[in-house]
């Protein structure tokens, strides 16, 4: 059978599971999110009386509605935010917003770019060469994933209500082609907690933790350490004012940015990190950064089970 039908077919069946899960997760979605987690973490979810970091994103996901968030999580009008927050000088460059697929002209763009979905998690297409990229498959991925809502598949709010859009940017690299270091901030009500840092990434993906002194902390999420201290970031202090600034109203988020040549650029808001469904090694910093996460004097919706 031929490898793309092959996909197809998988990606139907993910599709008709995905919307299995958002059917039961609308008339019972605290049983919806304890069955999930479970699933997920192997950990019994707690969503009465949340403790762990993992387990208040879960509750945050029933009873915490900002419709800023939802405007933050688009990856189009999160730049409007940026600019309003005085931090437009961060911004990535813009070639185009496209609605259609077809309206893209590649003769007008660069040789290398990125091309991401406003309203997607990891739905990323990246051309180093523009004379090697295979178009027609890639409009394949592309009317694909603007016909999702990532929303059915996280149960994320903040996605439910982005206008589904086509951004393209410069191709962030280092000075030998490889991907950049992603300097990702944890910030509660506006303040800087801890950081780690995704290194090689697209090549064997590592996460280093540490507090925002630059110490290294023991902990692993989904992706192994790298086993080494790596140098702290002569613009580190920057970053961690721009998260203030950025993080600012919000009870939690993950503030993400990029360093190349000593060059800040602003790359994500993420409210709800690894869905709160990626448990931490060891558990207890679930627990400990958990105390950082202040459930109450914020927007608050309940959907009830």
């Amino acid at each position: 059978m031929d490898q793309y039908l092959i996909r197809e077919r998988f990606h139907l069946l993910q599709d008709m599971i995905n919307i299995m899960r958002f059917t039961l997760f609308r008339f019972f979605p605290k049983t919806t999110l304890r069955i999930e987690y479970k699933r997920l973490t192997g950990y019994k979810l707690n969503i009465n009386n949340p403790r762990s970091y993992n387990e208040k994103l879960q509750w945050l996901k029933l009873n915490w509605y900002d419709p800023e968030a939802t405007r933050c999580a688009d990856k189009y009008l999160v730049r409007e935010f940026v600019k309003e927050r005085g931090l437009g000088h961060l911004l990535n460059d813009l070639y185009g917003v496209f609605e259609n697929i077809d309206d893209i002209n590649l003769d007008k763009l660069p040789n290398k770019f990125v091309i991401k979905v406003t309203h997607g998690c990891g739905q990323n297409i990246i051309c180093k060469d523009k004379s090697k990229l295979n178009w027609d498959l890639e409009k394949k991925k592309l009317k694909k994933w603007l016909k999702e809502n990532h929303y059915y598949k996280s149960l994320e709010w903040v996605y439910r209500d982005i206008k589904p859009r086509i951004i393209i940017e410069k191709l962030i690299q280092t000075a030998d082609g490889k991907p950049p270091k992603d300097y990702k901030i944890f910030c509660f009500n506006g303040e800087p907690k801890f950081l780690f840092v995704a290194s090689d990434r697209g090549i064997a993906t590592k996460f280093d933790f540490y507090d925002c002194d630059w110490n290294l902390l023991d902990v692993k999420q989904h992706y192994p350490n790298s086993g080494k201290v790596l140098p702290k970031p002569n613009k580190l202090e920057e970053v961690l004012n721009y998260s203030r600034i950025l993080s600012k109203g919000f009870p939690h988020v993950r503030i993400d940015f990029y360093i190349e040549n000593d060059v800040i650029i602003f790359g994500e808001c993420t409210f709800f990190h690894f869905s709160g469904t990626q448990k931490f090694e060891p558990n207890e910093f679930d627990y400990k950064i958990g105390e950082y996460l202040d459930l109450t004097n914020m927007n608050l919706k309940n959907l009830g089970d």
